[in-house]
């Protein structure tokens, strides 16, 4: 088969460079993959959508050598035709010109940019290193892609968006042909994110084929060539981007029309929580706060944005109770807080969704049932003297599952089975149900399908319908803008008032969370 054969969608004659054929994949009873085809042609941007579960991340692992197919083929373009790769190694992959860029980077901190480019490309055993060869190819690199990063700095004083040049350098300095991209955007400011857009469009003009994995549809629409869409393991569809429309997209990812939840306007009262020239020392930036003061007041969503690692973590960790303030008080409830314990928060109305739903946000081997009310234990319905009643935790279960429709195979399932989605159903689930006077949602919705999305966005509006204040962490910009009252920017642990929803604009946003804003706190305070 040569590299020429098939026709793409759109209409492209570019060759082919690489072709999935019929891809198959199970994990015990569960296939992730059914006779997936797909085809990526040279200079193509090629977007693969579906929802949690639906067998994007398998189908990569397959391409880059992680995992084996029970069946189907693997092949590359070489000089002009289709070979075969070799299942289940990276190092075939990587000789066959895939690069991949991970959501979560896979940089040594510690080391230079360039060391981190070139690490694992050098002769192990050599006593003279030259480096100036490799130096000259990253200069000619830096200058076709736009990529420029200092290369003589070490990674961990790099911004997220220069971290992630740095792994698009690595990929291509490694002479890849074909680029995938999982969640390229989840940690970039909007400015960012346009420029690595540019970046992809450069990079496929001059022969690079990508495949871009995202949620974010508008993403999607202004860089793809073509949008694949995945459900249930299977290839739903493929369209054009040319002319798709997100409904149309929707559509094939979940089955059905994902209407948005309406933000309707609602009656806020007194402020559940009030930070007071708040500062916390912590061991980096992420975790220091610097003379904070804002106030949440029930029925509102104040929602939080910043890149990641300007102090949200700090934040979290405080309104969660497990940091406690430098200087500054700190207030729920009208209460302030003098014994900075999750045990007191909890008990005073804070239900916190974690940032990492897998680490924090669940045992994973405890059972789904037993996870439903791990925070219930004082609850006279759950133990009496000292012993759980388990029937009663059962029946919980049951009812919770079809109530949040958690997809998973019975309540006496291990929690650690369930996908992405349906782990944070199952969290959303035991917080919210406890009527929460405060709810804290770090990163609520990374990661999470259309759907998915759409279900996180309707609890906590209707959290915040019901009287709760909603206190929201994202990265996601689009997320703030369609679900929260007033936004505030996050940057090097201070934070700035960019006001109502309704009156902030995007571009100016963008600018704060890069750190072009106003002075800390300048208006963080609402008006009475």
């Amino acid at each position: 088969m040569t590299a020429s054969d098939s026709s793409g969608i759109g209409g492209g004659t570019a060759p082919i460079v690489l072709s999935l054929e019929a891809i198959t994949k199970r994990f015990g009873a569960l296939t992730a993959n059914d006779a997936v085809d797909l085809d990526v042609r040279r200079g193509e941007v090629v977007a693969l959508l579906g929802e949690n579960g639906a067998g994007k991340t398998t189908l990569m692992n397959i391409l880059f050598g992680h995992y084996v197919a029970d069946s189907g083929t693997v092949r590359v373009d070489h000089e002009g035709a289709l070979q075969p790769l070799q299942p289940g190694s990276p190092q075939a992959a990587l000789d066959a010109g895939i690069g991949m860029v991970h959501q979560h980077f896979t940089l040594a901190e510690n080391l230079s940019a360039f060391d981190s480019i070139v690490l694992g490309t050098e002769p192990v055993f050599s006593l003279l290193r030259r480096t100036a060869g490799p130096r000259r190819k990253l200069d000619d690199l830096m200058r076709q892609s736009g990529l420029i990063v200092d290369l003589d700095r070490r990674i961990d004083t790099l911004s997220v968006g220069e971290k992630q040049r740095v792994e698009i350098l690595k990929a291509l300095y490694r002479d890849a042909r074909i680029l995938v991209l999982d969640e390229p955007t989840a940690v970039l400011t909007p400015p960012e994110a346009d420029r690595l857009f540019e970046t992809l469009k450069r990079l496929a003009e001059t022969g690079l084929a990508v495949i871009f994995i995202s949620h974010k549809l508008h993403e999607v629409l202004a860089v793809s060539d073509r949008i694949v869409v995945l459900r249930g393991g299977r290839k739903a569809g493929e369209l054009p981007t040319d002319g798709a429309d997100r409904r149309a997209i929707a559509e094939l990812m979940v089955g059905r029309d994902v209407p948005a939840p309406a933000r309707a306007r609602t009656l806020v009262g007194e402020p559940v929580m009030k930070l007071e020239a708040v500062s916390v020392s912590g061991n980096d930036r992420s975790r220091t706060l610097k003379d904070v003061s804002l106030s949440i007041r029930s029925g509102e969503i104040y929602g939080v944005a910043g890149v990641s690692g300007n102090g949200q973590a700090a934040l979290a960790g405080l309104v969660a109770g497990l940091v406690a303030p430098d200087h500054g008080a700190m207030q729920l409830c009208g209460q302030t807080i003098t014994n900075h314990a999750p045990g007191e928060c909890a008990t005073l109305g804070v239900a916190r969704i974690p940032e990492d739903r897998h680490h924090d946000g669940l045992v994973g081997s405890m059972t789904i049932a037993e996870n439903l009310i791990v925070e219930r234990l004082d609850d006279p319905a759950i133990q009496r003297g000292g012993f759980l009643r388990f029937a009663a935790i059962r029946e919980n279960a049951i009812a919770t599952i079809d109530a949040y429709d958690v997809r998973c195979p019975g309540p006496d399932a291990e929690a650690r089975l369930l996908s992405g989605g349906n782990i944070q159903k199952l969290i959303l689930a035991r917080v919210l149900d406890r009527q929460p006077r405060l709810v804290l949602a770090n990163q609520p919705t990374r990661g999470l399908d259309l759907g998915a999305q759409a279900d996180v966005h309707r609890r906590l509006l209707e959290a915040a319908a019901n009287g709760a204040g909603v206190l929201l962490i994202s990265e996601d910009l689009d997320e703030l803008m369609a679900v929260s009252d007033r936004i505030a920017v996050i940057h090097n642990g201070e934070i700035d008032d960019a006001g109502p929803v309704e009156t902030a604009d995007r571009t100016t946003i963008g600018l704060m969370m890069a750190g072009h804003g106003q002075n800390n706190n300048a208006d963080a305070r609402p008006a009475a």
